[in-house]
């Protein structure tokens, strides 16, 4: 029986969400499955990937072949990095604790790179917030001075002046 591990889609139309699974070749795409590894959420960014390495790595070494697609996420995740190094400690190439030093440090820094790109998308999206409540606050701002009357300057004529400007008039005269 060649088993496959691939993806099982699930959740409605235009929001994909898939489960990992390792399923005999022959069954349908989102058909029966002997066992399901992880599940993958590409509406979300980053894409939200959750996979039992270790069960993924006991299929690989049993000859299941993963899909294109899956094969991306099981490296991206260190599934094939790990299949990798249990091949080298069965060679004698390494001992078990150097491939899973190895094996943590990988993990440490891909962490550390998804880690900044989520920093990176956030911060992305507090600028653009930033930037859209500027923008807004400028076109408000110019309703607003669009929105009050103008008030026009009359120049003083002698019809103009009021009295009580003569009688300002009148008392700096006598204060000098």
């Amino acid at each position: 029986m060649p088993v496959k591990i691939r993806l099982q889609r699930h959740g409605k139309k235009g929001k994909p969400f898939y489960w990992i699974v390792a399923a005999d070749s022959r069954a349908k795409r989102d058909g029966k499955y002997l066992e399901k590894l992880g599940i993958y959420n590409p509406n979300v960014n980053p894409a939200q990937i959750e996979l039992d390495v270790d069960g993924a790595v006991q299929w690989l070494n049993n000859g299941a072949q993963p899909t294109d697609t899956a094969r991306a996420i099981l490296s991206y995740k260190g599934a094939m990095l790990k299949k990798h190094l249990k091949g080298g400690v069965a060679k004698g190439a390494l001992t078990e604790e150097q491939a899973e030093e190895k094996f943590n440090a990988w993990l440490e820094e891909k962490e550390a790179k998804v880690q900044a790109k989520a920093d990176g998308l956030s911060k992305a999206e507090a600028n653009a917030k930033a930037e859209a409540l500027k923008a807004e606050k400028a076109v408000n701002d110019a309703r607003v001075a669009a929105a009050q009357p103008e008030v026009e300057e009359v120049p003083e004529t002698p019809e103009n002046v009021d009295a009580s400007d003569e009688v300002e008039a009148i008392e700096t005269k006598e204060e000098e």
